[in-house]
């Protein structure tokens, strides 16, 4: 089910007696979605551009050969960096529940990739046991065994802090640490690092870490240079910002530029 312009009838995809149904649409660039839920769960997957995904509980970012799984009922609201094709999947919550029950970034492996873009091609009410059902069925097997990635942002649950976040979120600084952060909250470090952590999962420097690349991977998409990014987000040379994409990526940067 693949359409261009700016919306796609989600209701009726998802109204339809089949346990997967694909979803694609061509957006424009920078356009966004308005805060929304699906009853079902969705891959979102970007087969050219990015996407960034926003929820109460943190960002996700998709750049090429990434999707980002939302599960059912969390309202989400995306936005398009550059433009993007679209190819998704929403599935049912009863075969896809092994992938978890709140965002991830996974990756796209190229037997996953040639799926997506094949179920695009597969009719709303397929012949479950012919071969269109047997390409959904290897599709949702892919899915749930796609492997994590880091490509996210959590936001704590404690008031005082997710905002300290959500600020620092709106102009990462790599020079930025932890004696910064607790000075305005008024802990000590202590305190801090273990509260950090306990609210986010991670360690404060691979949370800032991640809040970097959040910021990056648009303006890369975008084709800004390398270096002035790094600048920006306050690495001491584009060398030391490449060193940290590539330890969180395996990739250089350069990788996700046009």
């Amino acid at each position: 089910m693949l359409r261009t312009g700016h919306a796609i009838d989600l209701d009726a995809a998802e109204r339809t007696p089949r346990p997967v149904v694909a979803v694609g649409n061509e957006y424009p660039p920078s356009f966004e979605l308005a805060r929304h839920r699906h009853r079902r769960n969705q891959l979102l997957y970007a087969a050219a551009g990015v996407v960034t995904v926003a929820t109460d509980a943190g960002t996700w970012v998709a750049p090429p050969e990434r999707a980002v799984w939302i599960p059912a009922g969390v309202d989400h609201a995306t936005r398009m960096v550059g433009a993007v094709s679209s190819r998704s999947v929403l599935i049912h919550p009863a075969v896809s529940a092994g992938r978890g029950d709140h965002c991830q970034v996974v990756v796209v492996s190229s037997l996953l990739r040639a799926l997506l873009l094949a179920a695009n091609e597969v009719p709303a009410r397929y012949d479950r046991d012919g071969r269109d059902g047997m390409v959904m069925a290897l599709l949702v097997a892919e899915v749930l065994r796609a492997p994590i990635v880091a490509l996210s942002v959590p936001f704590p649950r404690s008031d005082a802090l997710a905002r300290r976040c959500h600020t620092f979120l709106a102009r990462p600084d790599a020079k930025v640490g932890i004696d910064a952060f607790r000075a305005t909250l008024g802990t000590s470090r202590r305190a801090f690092t273990r509260t950090f952590r306990r609210e986010t999962g991670l360690s404060f420097a691979a949370w800032r870490a991640q809040a970097c690349l959040i910021a990056a991977l648009p303006r890369l998409a975008a084709g800004e240079a390398v270096t002035s990014i790094a600048i920006d987000l306050g690495y001491d040379s584009p060398a030391a910002f490449t060193t940290m994409f590539k330890r969180w990526l395996g990739f250089p940067p350069s990788q996700y530029q046009p």
